[in-house]
């Protein structure tokens, strides 16, 4: 019995630790567990600098090498120099059925990409904005050329020679032409915009008009500020930054700080696989075509950052044209999607340590929802389904706690007997348990099992975009985000409490009223929780309560075992 009140709280203690330090990593102060969480801050005077302003002189790759894609050792091999943004830049905006892209002609970069079917946490009437450039906001796709003096890249002011700007009839696809020339090099970047996807293929054409052969590299990256977002909960915390995936390694996620103190530590060299920009429910990312690449993160600025891949072209003769070709994805974190564009790249929905347990609840929430069409209801039955899978090890232990309810009375009259000889009494209780076949750690098998499950599924209600937004009964009109009206955690209180009464009554008074006072403690703090997850906890309270009742009548109205 003591033992079981030990585990409990110690269960409760940790939970109240796990919350408290993920609000410290949230606010950016240290966590008990000596983590870095600061994020870093704007320049001196509050302001952003753009990769096309002076400041930004360095923000270019290196070339890689035609071997294995080492970076070349002379470090003047790229001549570069800072020019200011470009007054003739124009913004061309293309809008699909699910997005609105913005591209700029300075660079020929993506400055822009709003998700018309994602509304904003902060302002709903707006949709969720990605690549951005404001002065609130630096967000941005980028691609050039390096390993040619002048050749151009995401300063360069490019034309744009396409046309059409809107989809034709019937098609379903819409090219986006860019011509610069610079240093010798007429470079044609093509965007080909899809209806109803949220990807978008980029290829790089670079012809050398120079009068000798030329060996430039292309690169691709996508440049970010370090600040948090406006929709950050100060109550938990995701992770925002850049992410790389590789066969060798597989996902890699890493901080901004790591970038800015040149410690950060990823696969460089590789011939496969992908980079990202990840935040809560949403990323950006870049998929490069199979060949040897080099991906690099740098500090491009004061609180600006680029992580991006660079890949050779070979040499290029006179007149000869180099291609390289990659694919963007801006848009929300739908894990089919992602897979399919590339391997791994569904990992960016990230359930951290219990991954394991988490994919196989999130695969089989999804088959349920697509029988039903509610993710609320199908919380409900994923609910009903662990249930019926943990049932005969949840029946064991409501057995052995109903049977230290049903001794409660004799174990206080031994206690009374025994007064303070607590060496006695230990041993008169054990023989007690011993001849009644009472196993005292038995009522804490299902909470202890169960943990691990109750934290993947939170983790997959928070990390899954599929359920923000998503109603469920009336009031409850997202399950990613609390009950507005604290129904679900009163409820979870209610049904805690009943609980409480049906388990047995601690011998130390002190205990009973620890255990009475849970309930509310546990509410308290699932009032800030995902709807869904306090739903999912709730039909379970409500699913034990049944099935200890039973046991426990049963027990009860069986005859006591003779002395």
């Amino acid at each position: 019995m003591e033992t079981r009140r030990l585990v409990l709280l110690m269960i409760f203690s940790l939970s109240l630790i796990m919350l408290w330090d993920n609000y410290q990593a949230s606010v950016g102060k240290p966590t008990l567990f000596g983590l870095s969480t600061a994020t870093s801050t704007a320049n001196d005077k509050g302001t952003l600098q753009t990769p096309g302003s002076a400041a930004a002189v360095n923000d270019l790759p290196q070339a890689a090498a035609q071997s294995a894609g080492d970076v070349p050792a002379d470090p003047n091999a790229i001549v570069e120099t800072a020019t200011a943004p470009a007054p003739a830049a124009q913004t061309v905006v293309v809008k699909t059925d699910v997005l609105e892209l913005q591209f700029s002609t300075q660079g020929a970069q993506l400055v822009g990409s709003k998700l018309l079917n994602h509304p904003a946490a902060e302002n709903p009437e707006l949709p969720v904005q990605l690549f951005e450039q404001s002065t609130k906001r630096t967000y941005l796709g980028q691609a050039g050329l390096v390993g040619v003096p002048d050749a151009p890249n995401h300063r360069t002011l490019f034309e744009l020679v396409s046309t059409a700007t809107e989809f034709p009839a019937g098609q379903d696809s819409l090219k986006l032409v860019f011509k610069a020339s610079s240093g010798g090099i007429e470079s044609t970047y093509t965007y080909t915009v899809y209806k109803n996807r949220y990807d978008l293929d980029l290829v790089i054409q670079a012809r050398n008009a120079n009068p000798e052969p030329v060996t430039p590299s292309a690169y691709v990256q996508i440049t970010r500020d370090g600040n948090p977002l406006e929709s950050d909960s100060s109550l938990y915390a995701t992770f925002t930054g850049p992410a790389v995936y590789t066969p060798e390694k597989k996902y890699q996620k890493i901080k901004f700080d790591d970038i800015a103190d040149r410690s950060a530590q990823y696969i460089k060299t590789t011939d496969a696989g992908w980079l990202a920009m990840v935040q809560h429910y949403f990323v950006s990312a870049v998929i490069g075509q199979e060949g040897p690449r080099e991906n690099y993160t740098r500090q491009v600025d004061a609180n600006l950052y680029s992580i991006g891949l660079v890949s050779a072209l070979g040499s290029l003769a006179p007149e000869q044209t180099g291609t390289y070709s990659a694919k963007l994805y801006t848009g929300p974190q739908d894990q089919r999607v992602l897979e399919a564009l590339s391997p791994g790249l569904g990992l960016v929905v990230d359930y951290g340590w219990l991954t394991v347990i988490a994919q196989p609840i999130y695969w089989l929430l999804e088959k349920i929802h697509s029988y039903i069409g509610n993710w609320g209801w199908a919380i409900v039955v994923l609910t009903i389904f662990i249930k019926l899978v943990f049932f005969p090890l949840s029946a064991a232990s409501y057995r052995s706690m109903a049977k230290m309810r049903k001794v409660g009375p004799r174990m206080q009259k031994l206690k009374e007997q025994y007064g303070d000889d607590k060496m006695g009494f230990q041993r008169a209780m054990m023989e007690m348990y011993k001849r009644e076949k009472i196993n005292p750690l038995g009522g804490c098998m299902p909470i202890l099992v169960q943990i691990p499950v109750f934290i993947a599924l939170y983790w997959v209600l928070l990390a899954s975009v599929e359920m923000r937004n998503a109603p469920w009964l009336g009031w409850v009109t997202d399950l990613a985000a609390p009950d507005p009206f604290y129904i679900l955690p009163v409820l979870m209180a209610v049904t805690m409490f009943i609980q409480t009464r049906l388990n047995p009554t601690p011998p130390d008074p002190i205990q009973a009223k620890v255990m009475m006072v849970m309930p509310l403690v546990f509410s308290v703090m699932f009032i800030f929780f995902p709807a869904g997850l306090v739903l999912y906890w709730v039909v379970n309270n409500i699913l034990s309560i049944a099935q200890q009742w039973v046991i426990t009548r049963q027990i009860e109205s069986a005859p006591a075992t003779t002395r």
